[in-house]
């Protein structure tokens, strides 16, 4: 299942629950045509390592002062983070880095 959060306390309640689980989180745009691209693969991803990882997302209009936090810049970010700590992220809607992203963090 994908998460979308609603605000900071979410997303923070988010990270608690995944435990060891790495947490994929994008942070996106409605208006953003290279994130409506990416969606879907995420959610692929999302069902084919259910078992290993948790799917955030983040609407960076809706989620101003976690965009902030995160220094976002641009979208989709994906950031990558076990035990409340980001482990990686890139910029970018590159399904196949995406996957590998999980894959090498997931472990």
């Amino acid at each position: 299942m994908v998460y979308m959060v609603k605000d900071s306390e979410d997303f923070n309640s988010k990270l608690e629950a995944a435990g060891d689980q790495l947490v994929v989180v994008d942070f996106f745009a409605t208006w953003c045509g290279p994130c409506k691209v990416i969606a879907p693969k995420l959610e692929e991803f999302q069902n084919k390592y259910a078992d290993k990882i948790v799917v955030v997302k983040v609407d960076v209009d809706e989620c101003e002062e976690l965009a902030a936090q995160y220094n976002i810049a641009s979208m989709p970010t994906f950031l990558f983070i076990k035990k409340k700590e980001v482990v990686a992220q890139f910029s970018g809607a590159n399904a196949e880095k995406l996957e590998n992203f999980i894959q090498q963090h997931s472990g």
